[in-house]
């Protein structure tokens, strides 16, 4: 069996889940879509699940690389704050469907082998964030708070405006916003005699 069959499937899979939702999609559907007997489905995938679960960590891995490109080369923190929330915003925008699938699906369905993946990507993002930040931190040119409570106060008002965005609430490019999302988020996390007027 060839990547490019698995690769089809994933995509089929990723269209009909945005399209009808997990629970409406039919292994027949993403089959149809991807061109796949099925025979081709059940060798690759044993199931929608695992299918589901497979494009979730795919998904998941993109966005952490395009979140981590924005680290490279490093920057210093009001820029990193700036290209972490740009590359969010970016990433958002131009892949809205696995965005919308990303940060909207729900993961209840899926087994622990998928959670345990997902556990150890989020722990590379997070070890990424903290190689950056960590030195930033010792030169007072962050404030000093838990990994969580930083990446939460950098993209978390970032995806609390992108959600609005992927449910079609608001039809705007949340790339619109990015001076804005920046300018808080460095209040946030910048000590204020760092903040550059």
């Amino acid at each position: 069996m060839t990547a490019s069959v698995r690769d089809d499937l994933l995509a089929a899979g990723l269209a009909v889940f945005d399209r009808v939702g997990f629970e409406a999609a039919t292994v027949a559907a993403i089959r149809t879509r991807a061109r796949a007997s099925n025979g081709s489905f059940f060798h690759v995938f044993g199931s929608k699940k695992e299918l589901a679960g497979a494009l979730f960590l795919e998904v998941l891995r993109h966005y952490h690389a395009a979140v981590l490109a924005a680290l490279d080369p490093v920057p210093d923190a009001g820029q990193g704050i700036d290209r972490l929330i740009r590359a969010h915003l970016d990433w958002v925008a131009t892949s809205r469907r696995e965005a919308r699938y990303l940060f909207e699906i729900s993961r209840s369905e899926w087994g622990e082998d998928v959670r345990d993946a997902q556990r150890a990507q989020n722990a590379r993002l997070a070890e990424g964030i903290e190689r950056w930040r960590v030195p930033l931190v010792a030169h007072g040119e962050l404030l000093p708070m838990t990994p969580v409570m930083f990446v939460s106060q950098l993209i978390g008002p970032a995806q609390i405006f992108c959600r609005a965005f992927l449910s079609g609430r608001d039809r705007a490019d949340p790339r619109s916003e990015v001076d804005s999302l920046v300018a808080c988020a460095i209040r946030a996390l910048v000590p204020p005699d760092r903040i550059r007027k």
